[in-house]
């Protein structure tokens, strides 16, 4: 088992993850960042203004991996 922690920018400021998780592997902690990202999206408002939002997992060694959830609008030339 590895100590990951799961730091989080929504696109204004990091949150950083003081407590991390105990995970298996790093696989593992790829589907729970995958999950939390998810879970975050939800919770966006629909046209809210946002630059995206991602989380750097890292364990005692440094940064593992970075999830990131990113939207845009497209703008279609009628």
């Amino acid at each position: 088992m590895s100590q990951f922690y799961f730091d989080i920018w929504d696109g204004e400021a990091l949150v950083l993850d003081e407590e991390g998780l105990d995970l298996a592997s790093r696989r593992a902690a790829e589907i729970e960042a995958a999950l939390s990202l998810a879970d975050i999206a939800k919770q966006l408002e629909p046209l809210a203004s946002c630059d995206g939002v991602a989380i750097n997992v890292r364990d005692a060694s440094g940064p593992v991996l970075r999830a990131t959830f990113v939207y845009e609008t497209v703008q279609r030339a009628d």
